[in-house]
């Protein structure tokens, strides 16, 4: 439906009955307003994290506590990258599970690695691989609440990914990175306060 089309059918329903003018708004607003969760204000806000706060695009995405077996010891981070969890294993059958966004068709990969570094609002260089496909991208960004890095980062041995914040968090759920698994940013700093450097992370 084009625009000319839409701003006629507003005219109309101008002279239309109370119930439908509020059932043609909520159109409009599904069409063409902010994702759900996402309230916009006259304000510009300060920083990135003021718009982000608590959105998710679906509740299943939550960190929660979930009944989980596996043969892991306690303290495994295990990432499954299909169904785009990450469960931080906990004893008596228990996990602490977390939705993630992973890797993008053609970046995808698994293995066995362990924490080898963690760091608050980490800086970010992207690699030289990264700039070949975007060459916009900048060189060098410092840590702060709109770095991609989001507000922690796990490293993963010494391959390049890691397990880090992010400040589009509507992206969780979905595959959109170049290999590293990111979180919400209050996730994310959740498992940076669980995990330490030395932990055992198996990425399925």
């Amino acid at each position: 439906m084009t625009r000319l089309a839409l701003a006629f059918i507003a005219v109309l329903m101008l002279a239309a009955p109370a119930q439908a003018g509020s059932a043609y708004r909520g159109y409009l607003n599904a069409m063409f307003g902010p994702p759900p969760g996402v309230v916009l204000t006259p304000n510009e806000p300060q920083t990135m994290l003021e718009y982000q706060t608590d959105y998710v695009s679906h509740p299943m995405w939550l960190r929660q506590v979930i009944n989980y077996r596996t043969s892991e010891a306690p303290g495994t981070l295990i990432v499954d990258t299909r169904q785009r969890f990450l469960f931080l294993v906990m004893p008596n059958g228990k996990a602490m599970r977390y939705g993630i966004g992973v890797a993008r068709t053609g970046f995808e990969w698994s293995g066995t690695h362990r924490v080898s570094a963690k760091r608050e609002w980490p800086s970010w260089t992207p690699p030289a691989e990264m700039h070949a496909r975007q060459p916009g991208l900048p060189r060098f960004m410092p840590g702060g609440p709109n770095n991609p890095m989001g507000a922690r980062a796990l490293y993963l041995g010494s391959t390049l990914y890691r397990i880090h914040g992010t400040n589009e968090p509507w992206s969780i759920g979905r595959s959109v990175s170049s290999g590293c698994i990111r979180m919400t940013n209050q996730d994310v700093i959740d498992l940076f306060g669980r995990v330490p450097v030395g932990a055992k992370v198996v990425v399925v």
